[in-house]
């Protein structure tokens, strides 16, 4: 059970709304005693309820059924506080300005630890007039290669997709200081300030 809404999570959620048992069951056109059985865990709410009761207690249903409730502390949208997710299964690529609840082919999808890059995966950058101009020397194959470049800054976050067999190099007007990622298919994401 450890993947659908348990009765505590139920009862702290509608706790949070300052919502009583009543008020709650009577916006789910269920008694106030079906309420009480799920938050007492002598039931569970079906699963045709699962999308009315979220959205009674103001949620998305992965929250729900995660019992956590994602704010987005990043109230200024700085761009430099982004998350980057990428899709196991297909490929996907994400950027959010801040924490979020992304899912991507049925997979709830976690946001993506950059780290400092080692020497396979070091790139080199170039200030060229108005411009960074970022080349890598990693394979490019199709069974590992280097995904995408994004540079981030406090106000704009722009990407280059790249493709295997191709070139590993991409310019960005240049707009100040800010955080240059890659990601390789193979070992994750990797960030550098310049």
């Amino acid at each position: 059970m450890n993947n659908y809404v348990t009765g505590a999570v139920i009862k702290t959620l509608r706790e949070k709304k300052k919502m009583t048992q009543s008020q709650l069951a009577q916006q789910l056109c269920v008694s106030d005693k079906t309420i009480s059985k799920w938050e007492t865990g002598k039931g569970f709410p079906d699963i045709s309820l699962l999308e009315p009761l979220a959205k009674a207690l103001q949620l998305s249903v992965p929250e729900l059924l995660s019992g956590e409730q994602i704010i987005n502390a990043n109230k200024a949208a700085n761009i430099l506080r982004s998350s980057i997710y990428v899709c196991p299964v297909c490929g996907n690529i994400l950027h959010t300005a801040g924490k979020a609840m992304v899912s991507c082919c049925g997979i709830t999808l976690p946001p993506l630890e950059a780290e400092e890059a080692e020497e396979e995966h070091a790139i080199q950058c170039e200030n060229m007039e108005h411009e960074l101009y970022v080349t890598s020397s990693h394979d490019m194959t199709k069974q590992h290669h280097l995904s995408f470049f994004a540079y981030a800054t406090s106000s704009r976050f722009e990407m280059v997709k790249l493709y295997p067999e191709g070139n590993a190099e991409a310019r960005f007007f240049y707009r100040g200081r800010g955080i240059l990622y890659w990601y390789c298919n193979h070992h994750g994401l990797y960030c550098r300030r310049v």
